[in-house]
Formats: structure tokens, C-alpha cells, sequence
């Protein structure tokens, strides 16, 4: 029986190890992206969070191959914590990512985005000023606007091109402002042209662009919501699968409870 008990329990912990792997994966996959690369505010909680999930997993199956009842008890306790801090950063992130899109443009295949569509706290995060300098300045030196330019000479070649929210927002002007195309990143202004101040804040200086409008910090959400929404749905099923495996981790801890309890209620009777 405490053969059988071991194995199970290391079987569970097993598993939970495993599921430490796309925690820390999500994390890694999202500090690869250039938006989140400049964003830095999932990745590393992931990677952290996926981190402590692997070291509890192994302080599991020591305590059940040695039976260590204090740290078991431990590993439980600080597995449900961490269960309920993981659910409530799925929660998290389903509630900042449930608002958002972008609008369709007469002659035009790809979108554009504005910032009133997305989440307040999102909104309130990318407005600070402080937060978007660095922001900025970290999209500045990417490559993401001047490869337009090389994958894009003819204007309808443009505007029936699949861009990014992120190029759509911060390489070119919006296109309700009425510029003439030169090339994705360098555009004619019309005379009579809209008070829009994402109008007024564009420039053809390569270094500036349209970096400092609305447009690109809502192509910036834009990006993150559909980044974010794909790690949601992985952690969610690790969530669901971590909750299993810890249910039937209490469940060993319980059936290695009970003989220990039954040995020594029949030590009393004797």
C-alpha cells in the first residue's frame, strides 16, 4: 500500500511539474514579442509564478517519498495559494482583454485602432506619460516601421496589406486624416486637414512618425489583447489541470493519513 501511495504521489507531482511548462512558456513566448518586450508586464510574473509551481512540485514529492508531514503540509497549503493567485491572473487578464477592436476603412485591407475601445486600466497604463516615454522609446528602435518600406512600394500594395495594430498605429498617420501616400512611412499632408491631434502629431521624421499618438499606443492594446488573450486560454487549461492534479494530491495525502491513523487507534485499544 505505501508503494502504491508513493507512486501515485510521485506520478501527481509528476504532472505538476509539467504544468509548470507552459507557465514558464507563456512567459518566455511573451518577452519574444517586440510590444511586450518594451510592455514588460506579464512576462516575468509568469516566469516566476511557472518557477515556484516547479519547486513546489519537487518539494511535493519529497514529502511524500519520505513522508515529511510538515512540508506536505506545506506543499498543499502553498499550492492552494498559488492555485487562487493563478485564477485570479486569468481573471485578470479575460477582464482587461475583454474590450477591444479595430475599425475597417474604406480601401483599405488592414485596420485602424483607437484608444477608447480598450480597457480603462490599459488606457490609464499607456497614457501615463512617464510609462510611454519609455515606451516609445523602446518602439523606436525596432525594426517594425522600416521594413514597410521594403515589403511595400506601390500605395495599393499598402493598403491591401495584413499590418500589424502595432505598424497600423504607430508607422503611418491615421488614415481619416487624408494623406498622400509617398511610402508606408513617409506621407504628404493634405491642405484643409482634420483638427484630429493624431493628425497634428504626425511627422515624416523617421525617429518621430506617428509614436506620439493615440493611434499607436491603441495599436500597442491592440497587439497586447491579442498576445494576451492567447496566453489567457493556455492558462486557464493549466489552471483547470493544475486544480485536478491538486485535488488528487489531497487525496494521497489523505489515503496516507488514514493507515497512520488506523495503526495507531488499534496501538490504543491493545
Amino acid at each position: 500500500m505505501a508503494v502504491t501511495n508513493n507512486i501515485m504521489v510521485g506520478c501527481i507531482n509528476f504532472t505538476a511539474m509539467l504544468l509548470s511548462i507552459p507557465i514558464i512558456g507563456s512567459g518566455i513566448w511573451l518577452s519574444s514579442q517586440p510590444d511586450n518586450l518594451c510592455v514588460k508586464i506579464l512576462q516575468w510574473p509568469l516566469i516566476i509564478m511557472g518557477l515556484v509551481v516547479l519547486v513546489l512540485s519537487l518539494a511535493g514529492a519529497v514529502a511524500g517519498f519520505w513522508r515529511i508531514r510538515w512540508l506536505l503540509i506545506f506543499y498543499l497549503v502553498a499550492m492552494l495559494a498559488l492555485i487562487v493567485l493563478l485564477a485570479c491572473f486569468v481573471a485578470m487578464v479575460y477582464w482587461v482583454t475583454l474590450k477591444g477592436s479595430g475599425h475597417p476603412e474604406p480601401s483599405r485591407t488592414f485596420l485602424e485602432y483607437r484608444l477608447d475601445d480598450y480597457s480603462g486600466w490599459l488606457r490609464r497604463w499607456v497614457q501615463s506619460y512617464r510609462k510611454w516615454d519609455g515606451i516609445r522609446s523602446c518602439l523606436r528602435s525596432s525594426s517594425m516601421c522600416g521594413g514597410l518600406n521594403q515589403n511595400y512600394r506601390l500605395a495599393q500594395d499598402f493598403f491591401n496589406a495584413h499590418i500589424t495594430p502595432l505598424q497600423s498605429g504607430c508607422c503611418k498617420p491615421p488614415t481619416e486624416c487624408g494623406h498622400t501616400f509617398v511610402n508606408p512611412t513617409y506621407w504628404i499632408s493634405p491642405k484643409d486637414m482634420a483638427a484630429d491631434m493624431d493628425c497634428l502629431r504626425w511627422s515624416n521624421d523617421q525617429t518621430q512618425l506617428c509614436y506620439s499618438c493615440d493611434s499607436c499606443k491603441a495599436g500597442l492594446l491592440a497587439n497586447l489583447y491579442k498576445e494576451w488573450r492567447r496566453v489567457d486560454i493556455i492558462l486557464g487549461i493549466t489552471l483547470v489541470a493544475l486544480i485536478a492534479v491538486y485535488l488528487a494530491g489531497c487525496c494521497a495525502f489523505r489515503r496516507a493519513k488514514t493507515p497512520h491513523l488506523s495503526r495507531k487507534y488499534k496501538q490504543g485499544s491493545s
